[in-house]
């Protein structure tokens, strides 16, 4: 039998459960997960291996109307990935109908070549025949190559999902090392980690608003890692509320990052937080490319 391997693209509008797709696919977690819409900034590769195969997942930015250079960026990002990969895999959730969105990101399509999975995601929410109503709709905006209902959080037919996916993969290399299972540098996954911590213990108008920067990392003793990182945001308003009272908020963000941490990286963690305000920094292309958001 031939080795075969391929990139796949997660993609769908925000909060549709694209990243707790990916960790599940993966089978650990390298993507944050938060209930809140656009989430996921940067493409972030996630990579399984088996005896027989290799798959290279792409879980993108929600597509959806940019409010700001940034959302613009995100946008950029998800549609571009449709053309480099061998599968997509649409993401919708089955316990709504058809959005307006969804029918733009259809549009799309047209120019894609590569086989197209509808995934209708959180099952667990929605009785059976309210299910097939749903994908008799999708079947009415396009005809997708399959249709696969699957609780992402509850990882049920995601083994299912896996399995069509292998199937359609072409023969090729294994372009990773058996035991990879991101190509991002530990400090990314660092960030990513801090700043789902944010997303989940502030209010609305704190998430979206934030930026974690890892300014020194430091492996002593080659069981400790020193890491002192920066929580940007716009306004001082935010700054404060990231803080919390006597410094409680900041010190909640460090605990839960520090736990997740620590089991990903196998290393017991110092996290040394700091609030900085940098004001309106989704709308500053310099400050944007700072961040890695844009090249230059």
């Amino acid at each position: 039998m031939n080795y075969k391997s391929g990139f796949v693209a997660i993609i769908g509008r925000p909060n549709v459960g694209k990243s707790t797709l990916l960790n599940a696919m993966i089978g650990q977690k390298i993507a944050i997960m938060s209930n809140r819409p656009q989430t996921t900034r940067n493409r972030i590769r996630g990579v399984r291996t088996t005896e027989t195969s290799q798959t290279i997942f792409i879980d993108t930015p929600g597509i959806h109307t940019p409010h700001h250079r940034l959302g613009e960026y995100m946008v950029e990002v998800a549609t571009q990935t449709l053309k480099e990969v061998d599968l997509v895999l649409f993401v919708v959730d089955s316990t709504t109908g058809v959005h307006p969105g969804e029918i733009e990101i259809v549009k799309q399509f047209a120019s894609v070549k590569t086989p197209i999975f509808l995934v209708l995601n959180k099952v667990d929410l929605v009785d059976k025949p309210k299910l097939l109503d749903r994908i008799h709709d999708y079947q009415e905006i396009y005809a997708f190559d399959e249709y696969v209902p699957v609780s992402a959080l509850k990882e049920d037919q995601t083994g299912v999902l896996v399995s069509l996916i292998e199937e359609r993969l072409p023969d090729g290399p294994k372009f990773y090392p058996d035991d990879m299972v991101t190509d991002y540098p530990e400090q990314f996954i660092i960030t990513e980690i801090i700043r789902e911590k944010v997303l989940q213990l502030t209010q609305e108008e704190v998430p979206h608003s934030v930026m974690v920067d890892v300014e020194q990392m430091e492996r002593r003793n080659n069981d400790t890692v020193y890491v002192n990182a920066v929580i940007y945001t716009e306004r001082d308003s935010q700054k404060g509320i990231l803080i919390g009272k006597q410094g409680q908020m900041l010190k909640r963000v460090g605990e839960l990052a520090r736990r997740d941490l620590e089991g990903l990286l196998g290393n017991r963690l110092y996290l040394e937080l700091w609030v900085k305000v940098k004001k309106d920094w989704r709308n500053r292309p310099t400050v944007l490319r700072q961040f890695g958001f844009q090249d230059e």
